[in-house]
């Protein structure tokens, strides 16, 4: 089996490396080395390894910045998976296509269902809601797996940001009124192995995240928590809990986006709570 993993520098494609079954072949490609938004480049270089499967790992994940700077968020998000997806239709390849909680508006108040209606709030959401109908509607053999909140021990994360403002500050503010579900790149890897590994087609839309909902400021709390336990922090950090209109930031985001999983339990085992992949985390930034 022939898997070409692009955005080779983030925290998912570290976390594929890393879990890759050893029996398959795995290349993968950082930006510098393919540059996704390049049509031409996309499709020498997916004919040249002929993959089995494609993982596109890469992203535009700067949120706010995407705000100003659209074009290349539609470049990477959008025309990246585009191109991607037309490679793969012309060399027979499948396609898994990571995507988003930013596609949802977040007003439902319930879990979103894999067929509920997109209505992205910002630029990056709707890059990625963009990119997930090219895929959709490539005609290429593929999945479109969302997410949400990933964190790692890898790149840059709520998670490694917390524990780095929790050593050089007495408290810090968090918004309480986003609720989502942290979701670790290392079992989200796993995850998408398992997809790999399935006999069958897939479904054109998946949710994946680990289970449990929090919100930013519950995160966090259990993240200073954990922090200390494991000898990462040596100062316990007050963290206060603030509404979202008292931190304004470029890009709205979404108030309630968890994800129904329910479609992704067929393909594999129901995901660890968030705080138990959260402690995993944390245990192998600490050494222990």
């Amino acid at each position: 089996m022939k898997i070409l993993v692009v955005g080779q520098r983030g925290q998912l494609a570290q976390s594929l490396q890393g879990s890759a079954p050893s029996s398959y072949q795995l290349e993968c490609t950082a930006n510098d080395q393919l540059d996704i938004s390049d049509p031409i480049a996309v499709s020498t270089k997916v004919e040249a390894y002929q993959p089995d499967w494609i993982i596109n790992a890469a992203a535009y994940t700067a949120v706010d910045q995407a705000e100003s700077d659209a074009e290349r968020a539609d470049a990477i998000n959008h025309l990246g998976a585009k191109y991607l997806a037309a490679a793969a239709k012309s060399t027979g390849a499948s396609l898994l296509q990571v995507s988003t909680d930013f596609v949802f508006d977040g007003q439902q108040g319930k879990p979103y269902a894999t067929d509920a209606e997109t209505a992205p709030l910002g630029v990056y959401g709707r890059s990625k809601r963009d990119g997930e109908l090219a895929v959709a509607n490539s005609g290429a053999k593929s999945c479109i797996v969302r997410t949400s909140w990933v964190f790692s021990p890898f790149g840059n994360n709520f998670v490694k940001t917390m524990l780095r403002l929790m050593q050089e500050r007495d408290s810090l503010n968090v918004v309480d009124d986003q609720i989502g579900s942290p979701s670790s790149a290392l079992a989200l890897a796993n995850f998408l192995w398992d997809l790999v590994a399935h006999d069958g087609d897939l479904p054109q839309y998946l949710h994946w995240t680990n289970n449990g909902v929090c919100s930013w400021y519950d995160f966090a709390v259990t993240i200073e928590r954990l922090g200390r336990e494991y000898g990462l922090l040596t100062d316990s950090t007050t963290i206060n809990p603030i509404p979202a209109k008292d931190y304004p930031t470029p890009a709205q985001r979404p108030h309630y986006s968890v994800l129904d999983k329910s479609l992704s339990w067929q393909y594999a085992a129901p995901a660890a709570h968030w705080e138990k992949a959260l402690r995993e985390v944390i245990q192998q930034l600490s050494g222990n």
